[in-house]
């Protein structure tokens, strides 16, 4: 058998393995809002395009929409977070059952303001429609102490019950470092591995196990411009790896794919799966670090893991809007394309 085929066999029986896992998502739950118009006319009260209602759309973004993704993959997921007494929020709980997701997790406070992102988008009849605006609802401040005491203690008891626990840390303080690292001391006696997809504090967190930021966020967190060169690439997932101590380390770089680091091997530059003429990078992080997280807790390498999260990422990035990964769609994705890096 060659090393190809080896290497596809080995890939799809970790997504056969799917199914027997159960990961803790423990993240800022946010409502993905898209709202469709067709150009009307001009306003005339401001140089503005008038754009007629046609549809609107609410499904789950952030660490819902790594739920989300999860879900579709077939992994057992037990969604931790907050979201507020409104229609959003309830929007996202309702998407979670019809999914069939445990939400005893998803904490309602009435106090608190499910976040909400709003795209407008416009065009023409039969046109591709084109974001125009942005418009983000947020809570005035963090989750109020008696909520952060709730969350912890319905993440705690999932965990007993987890092979994984995925942390989405968007900054409105559902997944915060204090928490997550009060729930690794915790849970000494019994730990799992912690990926971690951290916005803004990447290198707050203690004990995690394997993270997933994005090039942006790794040059934020160190203070360093990467470019194009390979070099600064490897010399800034090495220094990530060493501050926060991590067996596993996934930089996301756009159209120019991803690298994956291990404490045991080389790096690995891993080309974007599919066309870089991309429809939507909306929510592609998330679903990154979906499949990396299954796959990882279905056992397999880095290396692999980061193989399978290259191939969901490439699917995404050709659907509008925030979209998923099917197991079956992966499982296609490997028959048309072996998996590929780049050598340095």
């Amino acid at each position: 058998m060659s090393k190809h085929l080896k290497e596809i066999e080995r890939l799809r029986k970790i997504i056969a393995a799917f199914p027997k896992v159960t990961i803790t998502v423990l993240g800022d739950l946010v409502a993905d809002e898209f709202v469709y118009g067709e150009i009307s006319r001009v306003s005339r009260e401001a140089p503005v395009l008038i754009l007629k209602h046609r549809e609107r759309t609410v499904v789950p973004g952030g660490g819902a929409n790594a739920v989300n993704n999860l879900a579709d993959l077939g992994v057992n997921v037990l969604p931790v977070g907050a979201v507020g007494d409104d229609e959003p929020g309830r929007s996202l709980v309702k998407a979670f059952r019809h999914k069939h997701i445990p939400v005893s997790g998803v904490l309602k406070d009435k106090s608190y303001t499910t976040v909400t992102k709003t795209r407008i988008l416009a065009g023409m009849t039969h046109n591709t429609r084109q974001q125009v605006v942005r418009v983000d609802r947020e809570p005035d401040s963090a989750p109020s102490r008696h909520l952060t005491r709730e969350l912890f203690l319905a993440a705690r008891e999932y965990l007993r019950a987890s092979d994984a626990l995925l942390v989405s840390d968007y900054g409105y303080g559902s997944a915060g470092p204090a928490l997550v690292n009060a729930l690794r001391e915790k849970g000494r006696r019994r730990s799992v591995p912690l990926i971690l997809d951290s916005r803004y504090r990447l290198l707050e967190y203690s004990g995690a196990t394997a993270a997933t930021p994005n090039e942006p966020e790794v040059e934020a967190a160190l203070g360093v411009r990467i470019g194009q060169d390979w070099d600064k690439v490897v010399d800034a997932g090495r220094r990530v790896m060493q501050r926060m101590d991590l067996q596993s380390l996934v930089i996301t770089r756009g159209r120019d794919g991803m690298v994956a680091f291990d404490q045991k091997h080389a790096p690995v530059d891993i080309p974007i799966f599919g066309s870089d003429q991309v429809a939507d990078v909306t929510g592609a992080g998330d679903t990154v670090i979906a499949a990396f997280s299954a796959a990882l807790a279905a056992g397999a390498t880095t290396e692999e893991a980061a193989q399978l999260a290259n191939y969901a990422g490439g699917i995404v990035v050709m659907k509008r809007g925030t979209a998923t990964a099917s197991a079956e769609e992966l499982l296609r994705a490997i028959g048309q394309a072996p998996p590929a890096t780049r050598p340095h």
